[in-house]
C-alpha cells in the first residue's frame, strides 16, 4: 500500500525517456557496427567459399593438389566461421554485459534520487509542523494572557517554580 502512495508519474515518465534514448543511441550507435561487422565477416566466408569452388574447379585435373587444396580449404572455412562464430558471441556478450550494467546504473540512480526527494520531504514536513506547533502554541499564550492578571500569575507560577529548582 505505501509503494503506491510514493509513486511519482514525472519520475516515471523520465525514466521511461532516458530507457528509450539509451536504446535510440544502443540501435544508433551499436547494433549498426555489429551487425555490418557481422555482415563484412559473412561476406568475406562466402567470398572464401567461393574461392575454395574455384580452386577445386582449376585443379581437378590434378588428383592430388586437388585433394590438398580442399583440405586446406576446408581447414580455413572451419577456422573462418570459428573465429566468425566466437567474435560474434563475444560481440553480443560484451553489449549484453555493458547494457546490463548501463541498466543498473540507472536503477541505482533512480533509487538515490527518490531517496533523495523523500528526504527532502520528510524535511519540509517538519517544518512544517514545526512552524504549526510554534502558530499553536503562540495563539494559546495570547489568548491566555489577554488580561494582567493572567500575566502576573504566569510570572508568580514561573518564579515559584523556579525557587523550587
Amino acid at each position: 500500500m505505501e509503494l503506491l502512495h510514493q509513486f511519482s508519474s514525472g519520475l516515471f515518465i523520465i525514466q521511461s525517456i532516458i530507457f528509450l534514448v539509451l536504446l535510440f543511441i544502443l540501435g544508433k550507435f551499436a547494433w549498426k557496427p555489429i551487425l555490418k561487422s557481422i555482415d563484412e565477416r559473412e561476406t568475406s566466408i562466402i567470398d572464401a567459399l567461393n574461392q575454395a569452388k574455384l580452386a577445386k574447379q582449376e585443379m581437378a585435373q590434378l588428383k592430388e593438389d586437388n585433394e590438398r587444396i580442399l583440405r586446406e580449404a576446408r581447414a580455413e572455412r572451419d577456422g573462418i566461421l570459428k573465429e566468425a562464430r566466437e567474435m560474434k558471441d563475444k560481440i553480443v556478450n560484451d553489449a549484453k554485459d555493458s547494457a546490463k550494467a548501463e541498466g543498473e546504473k540507472m536503477i541505482e540512480a533512480a533509487r538515490q534520487s527518490i531517496q533523495t526527494e523523500k528526504n527532502a520531504a520528510m524535511a519540509d514536513i517538519k517544518n512544517q509542523i514545526g512552524t504549526l506547533s510554534v502558530n499553536i502554541a503562540e495563539n494559546i499564550l495570547r489568548e491566555k494572557l489577554n488580561n494582567d492578571g493572567a500575566h502576573n500569575t504566569l510570572v508568580e507560577n514561573i518564579l515559584n517554580k523556579s525557587n523550587l529548582n
